[in-house]
């Protein structure tokens, strides 16, 4: 079996993908970013059941799919997604004194996160499998 083009493509997808989100969240630098990307898809998996996060985790391409995962502690009883300003409060709240995460933050990075390489379908169809508040927090 060759190997998967979403490894061998996986830098420069990630590269184009993280220069999305830097534009699309009016960031300065693939730094900013970065952390952005990395608050969102955490406050995102702290809501869900480890197996949920791990289907998840499944659809996302590669650099993504391990920031997803890195440093997980998951917890047997993920507390219910809140309301979206209180999501918004977990993401600024991860690095507080250097997250420059912007107000839309959620919803950029879930932009960015659909016009990249992911799987539309097969996105959609993990998304239809978790709790309805997953759904929200990836739309638009």
């Amino acid at each position: 079996m060759p190997m998967p083009a979403e490894y061998w493509n996986a830098s420069r997808d990630f590269e184009a993908f993280l220069t999305d989100v830097r534009d699309t969240c009016m960031l300065q630098t693939h730094h900013q970013a970065y952390h952005t990307l990395r608050a969102v898809l955490h406050v995102f998996r702290s809501h869900l059941s480890l197996k949920q996060a791990l289907a998840f985790a499944d659809v996302l391409p590669p650099v993504t799919r391990a920031i997803f995962v890195e440093g997980w502690q998951p917890v047997d009883d993920p507390p219910a997604f809140p309301d979206r300003d209180q999501l918004q409060r977990e993401v600024k709240a991860i690095r507080r004194d250097h997250n420059l995460a912007p107000a839309s933050a959620i919803a950029d990075v879930a932009a960015a996160l659909r016009r990249s390489s992911i799987d539309q379908d097969a996105f959609d169809s993990v998304l239809r499998q978790l709790p309805g508040a997953a759904v929200d927090f990836w739309s638009r």
